[in-house]
């Protein structure tokens, strides 16, 4: 039996036990029995009373535990709905008590989660609206009263992020475009115009709405300054190389230059104004000296005229070269012709700097050429005969190789121009191998003189038995051991015996013999009284010859 089952036989018996014991009393007293069944209907009546209170007290709570979990279960599956949770599964066989205690646990830690995530979207809908005031851009689409889901937390925080990230690029490219406007803006010396170059110069960084439009303006904003910049820095150039054009021409002194020194150097828009003024001043001033500023002018015309090649015909073909009435027009014929000139080289400066390169080249190969036929170069106790013959050689392979070139840029050049490429008048490769062919001409002209004063040498010492020796020659021979002369000798001795000719070519080489020494006539006495001195011995033989070697020929004696 239940507890609660026991703990109600008990109350029944308790009140049969209170109904005997008021019977008793009942009897005791002599109360009649109509009286006693009045008194025992209404302790009966006040029981039922009583009893019908507390099953009515209970029937309330009951009612108030059924609508307790109806309203947690609706709320609870409404949250559900809303956070996008799965739905909660009800344990079976459990009391209404426990089931209106799981429902409203459940709830409050919906309940929890909810506030949760509306507080970390609130967080987020603050930084996103700051950002977009900043960035100027539209805020994240999402229901602000409506519990996220942590998919679209984690979406909105990622967007929250990126906007960060933008903010932090855009603000320094703001910065950097900030600073270089204003630098651009001090070195053209100008103040803002306009209200939002004012707002980038003035207003505080962090105010400035970074949007892409303003980012763009600025960019569009600092690419004008710069070209503005650029312009002027090119007028500033211009007005500077007239003003130095012009001095050069009126001879100023030192002095003068040095006062416009900080206007030569920067490019301001007061830089430009000093240089128009000094411009206009020296233009004054020439027109006043237009004579001596004409001839400084045809000097220079001259100069480039040599820089270019110019044949006399093509500087002839400058008729106002020879004018001597000196005028404001005439000086500006001048002016264009040495910009036409300059413009001219400038173009083709790479090919008129190759011809003058070949020219050097070719002016240093022949000085070189022509100290290696110099006999005192044997003399050189410095190393530079080994250093002349190295550059020599390198030489010798070089010029070919520019000269090539130079055929491919001429070629360029005449095909473009649509005339011949001249070097005084004449085509430069025909001028190259005229200088070749004159060249070859040269060593072979020296070279036969050589052998001709050679000749003629070798028949005077045929004709009158003298020879020339060289030093070297004559060191080298005298350490001849006795031995091999004397093998000599005696080779000469039987040879002369079988031949009665006086010449013989060896080598190559012409050779003289000396005509043999007769023997004293006291050798052929007989019975003498005192014995004779030995005779003297023979004259050496000798020998002259010319070897030909390395482009020289040699002459050389052995006795």
């Amino acid at each position: 039996m239940r507890k609660s089952e026991v703990l109600a036989a008990e109350a029944v018996s308790c009140l049969n036990k209170a109904l005997c014991r008021l019977k008793d009393i009942w009897e005791e007293i002599g109360i009649p029995e109509d009286q006693r069944l009045q008194r025992t209907n209404v302790v009966k009546n006040h029981i039922k009373t009583l009893l019908d209170m507390m099953i009515k007290e209970e029937e309330s709570l009951k009612s108030r535990l059924v609508g307790s979990i109806e309203s947690c279960r609706a709320e609870m599956e409404k949250l559900y709905l809303e956070l996008r949770l799965p739905g909660f599964e009800q344990e079976a066989g459990i009391s209404m008590l426990q089931q209106e205690k799981n429902i409203r646990t459940q709830v409050e830690a919906l309940l929890t989660e909810r506030a949760r995530r509306m507080r970390q979207l609130a967080a987020l809908l603050e930084r996103d609206h700051e950002l977009s005031d900043v960035l100027c851009a539209a805020p994240y689409a999402i229901d602000a009263a409506a519990a996220p889901t942590p998919e679209q937390l984690e979406s909105f925080g990622q967007h929250v992020a990126n906007q960060d990230a933008e903010k932090a690029r855009r603000y320094a490219e703001f910065t950097q475009l900030k600073r270089r406007i204003a630098a651009l803006m001090a070195a053209l010396e100008r103040e803002p115009e306009s209200s939002f170059e004012k707002d980038v110069a003035c207003e505080d960084e962090d105010a400035f709405c970074l949007s892409t439009d303003n980012i763009g303006a600025l960019q569009l904003l600092a690419a004008e300054l710069e070209e503005r910049r650029a312009e002027v820095e090119a007028a500033c150039e211009e007005r500077r190389e007239q003003v130095r054009r012009l001095w050069d021409r009126l001879a100023v002194p030192q002095e003068e230059r040095e006062a416009l020194g900080e206007h030569m150097a920067a490019s301001g828009r007061s830089n430009l104004e000093a240089l128009r003024v000094e411009a206009e001043r020296l233009e004054e001033l020439k027109l006043l000296n237009i004579r001596s500023v004409t001839d400084a002018i045809r000097a220079e015309l001259n100069a480039f005229w040599d820089k270019c090649f110019f044949s006399g015909e093509q500087r002839r073909a400058f008729a106002p070269y020879g004018s001597e009435d000196f005028t404001e027009e005439l000086l500006s014929q001048h002016d264009a012709e040495l910009q036409r000139l300059k413009q001219h080289h400038q173009e083709h400066r790479e090919l008129f700097d190759g011809v003058h390169q070949w020219e050097d080249s070719w002016r240093l190969y022949l000085e070189l050429e022509k100290k290696a036929t110099d006999p005192s170069r044997f003399t050189n106790r410095g190393g530079n005969l080994l250093k002349e013959e190295k550059q020599r050689t390198e030489l010798h392979k070089s010029l070919p190789k520019l000269e090539k070139k130079l055929k491919a840029q001429i070629d360029a050049w005449e095909s473009e121009q649509g005339g011949e490429f001249l070097v005084g008048g004449e085509k430069f490769l025909q001028y190259v191998e005229e200088q070749w062919e004159q060249h070859r001409g040269e060593k072979e002209k020296e070279k036969q003189e050589r052998h001709l004063k050679k000749s003629k040498q070798t028949e005077e010492d045929m004709q009158f038995g003298t020879a020339v020796r060289t030093p070297t020659k004559r060191r080298l021979l005298g350490a001849t051991t006795p031995n091999k002369s004397r093998k000599f000798n005696a080779t000469s001795s039987s040879t002369s015996a079988t031949s009665n000719s006086s010449s013989r070519s060896v080598y190559g080489a012409t050779v003289c013999r000396s005509p043999l020494p007769r023997p004293p006539l006291s050798a052929n006495k007989v019975g003498s009284a005192e014995p004779l001195p030995p005779p003297p011995p023979p004259p050496p033989r000798c020998l002259l010859g010319i070897i030909s070697a390395e482009g020289c020929d040699w002459l050389f004696l052995v006795t």
